[in-house]
């Protein structure tokens, strides 16, 4: 749930630093893409699609004690830039303790990234390279065509359609979904 860039010109990540911590930006979510500053809007089709994912998801990374699930408020620090999905899972191995910051200096193991009309392909299409050259798993969610796009790390993407199951693969072993059951009906 991305919005357009804030600001056209880029910026530097220091630059970035300081607008976000604004009196008049207390409330208001950002992301630092290829140096553009972009406010995180949200959308409440696609907040309801990240909200049925997180559902789903949670019971599975709190039985086994995975490691930790975000929102869409819970940044992370991908590649030198600032990304906040709209779902996000980090493992217990890859980071023992619950994170404080801001931005999540680690990258997380798994982005869930649900697209809403103000998205632009652009920073998507950076977002999920720059995921991927971090080793992070991304399910890339468009509510409006029904389909999930599977991105994993060195191998090639995969599109579900409403008939296909999403799998956690390695990153959340035993975790299945009918794609059917993200998108109410």
């Amino acid at each position: 749930m991305v919005a357009s860039s804030l600001i056209e010109s880029r910026v530097s990540l220091e630059a970035f630093e300081a607008f976000i911590v604004l009196p008049e930006n207390a409330n208001r979510d950002f992301e630092f893409i290829e140096g553009k500053i972009v406010e995180v809007v949200s959308n409440n089709y696609s907040s309801m699609i990240a909200s049925i994912l997180t559902g789903e998801i949670y019971p599975i990374v709190k039985k086994g004690k995975l490691g930790w699930l975000t929102g869409a408020d819970g940044g992370y620090v991908v590649m030198g830039e600032r990304y906040i999905p709209d779902v996000a899972f980090i493992s217990m191995v890859k980071q023992p303790e619950p994170c404080l910051l801001p931005y999540n200096p680690l990258p997380p193991d798994l982005a869930i990234e649900v697209l809403s009309p103000t998205n632009d392909e652009q920073d998507i299409r950076i977002k999920i390279v720059n995921y991927l050259l971090a080793g992070t798993v991304v399910w890339l969610v468009d509510p409006f065509k029904k389909y999930v796009q599977v991105f994993v790390p060195n191998e090639p993407p995969q599109t579900l359609g409403i008939e296909g199951v999403l799998d956690g693969g390695t990153v959340l072993l035993g975790f299945t979904l009918p794609v059917k059951d993200i998108f109410p009906q």
